[in-house]
């Protein structure tokens, strides 16, 4: 194991635990024999208003393998229903504005809500996909250097909205 980052001992202490520990995330027990098993990641499971556990990871591998996304995210905790995020392909980015190929591309992510829906347990299901206006970046605090999601951070950012889209009752929304 690591002992800490070379000259800095206030990222070190942030991983690293006063006993030596490195926390890695991973959501875990001791089982009777003494053994750690490691049963998912603390920061991914969410759980909605109807009280069932959604793991994001999963759903959001169907996403992100559609030809017209670059990234996403799966989130709603505490709400009714799920919802997925999504930064677009990079190759669709500069064309959002022509009105044809914005409608082609809302035709796509509402299929692909269809194709996510019909695969996944009921109350995993998506009320809606959003399409981030602006790139997540790891300089907004959105991505980590090695290009890994920052779930806390964009559910953050974008938990003011999350009241009108929820009543917007759309299948695409796009991001003002």
């Amino acid at each position: 194991m690591m002992k800490g980052y070379y000259k800095a001992p206030e990222k070190t202490a942030e991983v690293v635990t006063a006993d030596g520990y490195l926390r890695t995330g991973d959501k875990g027990f001791i089982d009777e024999e003494g053994n750690l098993k490691i049963i998912g990641r603390v920061k991914d499971l969410f759980k909605t208003s109807k009280g069932k556990y959604v793991a994001p990871a999963p759903i959001e591998n169907i996403v992100n393998n559609d030809n017209h996304v670059e990234l996403s995210i799966v989130c709603g905790s505490g709400q009714v229903s799920t919802m997925i995020i999504v930064q677009l392909a990079e190759h669709l980015v500069p064309k959002v504005d022509d009105p044809e190929t914005r409608a082609s591309i809302n035709t796509a992510l509402e299929a692909l809500l269809a194709k996510v829906n019909s695969e996944v347990e009921d109350f995993e299901r998506a009320a809606f996909v959003v399409v981030a206006k602006d790139p997540w970046t790891i300089e907004k605090g959105f991505l980590t250097p090695t290009m890994k999601i920052k779930r806390a951070s964009i559910e953050d950012h974008y938990e003011p909205k999350l009241e009108g889209w929820y009543a917007a009752k759309k299948k695409v929304i796009w991001e003002e």
